[in-house]
């Protein structure tokens, strides 16, 4: 799909490519390694009930869905696309900064939704400028990429180890130290010029085209979505739920790094598990395993319990996510790619935000048990997804069989 070399026309890439690139990935995930875990307990500080602090979590999910597009698009037609990177770590930096001053739910709702607006186009401009690179001169996106998930991680840790002796109100500093980092990578980022195709964000503007519309594709992407979506209470409420239970900030900091440390691993050897498993095996264990996941959390595991289900992550997000990816790549052409990448991102988009506001209601209900709707949701998931294996047009096409390239 993606050219291991660089076409004959194209100059030499910019000085040190892969390492600005690694660096700019390191930015943003190191805001997000603060904010994910930590924001919801800072939230829970501020008296707010788990309702409230479910629409503040979800309704900057709605309004990324629409916002990163329209950026995606004006970053595309820009000269550069790292003009709107600086704009975007800029005026994140703001919100964080007026955020300081404020404590009660609508100037909260408010000033976090604008905040998540102006970063949404982040970290996929940056994903674009990458691909940039993998085309036009080879570079490897893995590598590249991976420096960004050993920046999460490295985060959530310090943050687990901060929230121990300053409690919560490390998370807004935190955060705007972060965003301090993207602008001044933003401003260290390679200039590749304006892109030689769309970015799968700026995808989202134009109608789909006609091989996205096939029902068996669509089933699959609403059901690994679905899946992904089903992940909302975890990132919403899991750090809470363990501070609660006594869970001191480092041990919630090693919680979420074990889930992310177990993707990362899976990313790694994904190459080698696509060559040995069908498609079909990595996206419906990934499915599976979601179902028993969500069933198993609310039990009283212990923290070694809690630290090999957050190694779960590996399969009910990394190795789902790659066979998804494999799968487009079969189905679809690589001029439609973009489309394809922003049908995904749209679905994950609007599924996790419906799936985060309704986690304030049935979290706020019933507490830790809460987690058995999450198990529905990625049983929903599941079954689109068996739909989608049995519609494929191989299997009807050849009497009930299912092709080896499959």
């Amino acid at each position: 799909m993606i050219p291991s070399s660089a076409p004959a026309s194209v100059g030499p890439p910019p000085r040190h490519f892969a390492l600005r690139i690694a660096l700019l990935f390191c930015a943003p995930l190191i805001v997000n390694g603060f904010a994910m875990p930590y924001f919801p307990m800072w939230l829970s500080t501020l008296s707010m009930s788990d309702f409230e602090i479910g629409v503040v979590l979800a309704l900057p999910m709605f309004v990324r869905v629409i916002t990163a597009p329209i950026a995606g698009v004006i970053a595309d037609r820009l000269g550069e696309r790292t003009i709107v990177l600086i704009w975007s770590g800029f005026l994140a930096l703001a919100t964080a900064l007026v955020l300081f001053y404020f404590r009660d739910f609508w100037p909260v709702l408010v000033i976090y939704t604008l905040q998540s607006a102006v970063y949404s186009p982040y970290v996929p401009i940056v994903e674009a400028i990458a691909l940039s690179g993998v085309r036009r001169w080879g570079f490897d996106y893995a590598h590249m990429r991976l420096w960004g998930s050993v920046a999460f991680i490295g985060a959530t840790m310090l943050g687990g180890w901060m929230v121990g002796i300053f409690g919560s109100d490390m998370v807004l500093p935190a955060m705007a130290i972060g965003f301090g980092l993207t602008i001044a990578m933003a401003y260290a980022a390679p200039r590749v010029g304006k892109p030689r195709r769309p970015s799968p964000i700026t995808a989202l503007t134009e109608p789909p085209p006609k091989s996205l519309k096939q029902l068996d594709l669509q089933l699959l992407l609403i059901g690994v979505t679905l899946v992904n979506a089903s992940h909302a209470m975890l990132f919403a409420f899991s750090a809470i739920y363990w501070q609660h239970i006594g869970y001191s900030g480092t041990e919630i900091g090693l919680l979420w790094s074990a889930g992310v440390a177990a993707e990362v691993t899976m990313f790694i050897f994904a190459k080698a598990i696509s060559r040995r498993f069908s498609v079909w095996v990595m996206i419906l264990s990934g499915c599976s395993l979601a179902v028993v996941r969500w069933i198993i959390f609310p039990m009283d595991l212990g923290f070694s319990g809690y630290f090999i289900l957050q190694c779960f992550h590996a399969f009910t997000y990394a190795i789902m996510h790659t066979g998804m990816q494999h799968k487009l790549v079969e189905r679809v052409v690589e001029s439609q790619e973009a489309s394809a990448q922003g049908l995904y991102f749209f679905y994950t988009g609007i599924f996790t935000a419906i799936l985060t506001f309704l986690s304030g209601y049935f979290y706020a209900w019933y507490g830790v048990k809460g987690f058995y709707s999450m198990s529905v949701v990625a049983f929903a998931g599941c079954c689109f997804a068996v739909a989608a294996w049995y519609l494929q047009p191989q299997r009807r096409g050849s009497g009930g069989k299912t092709s080896e390239a499959s």
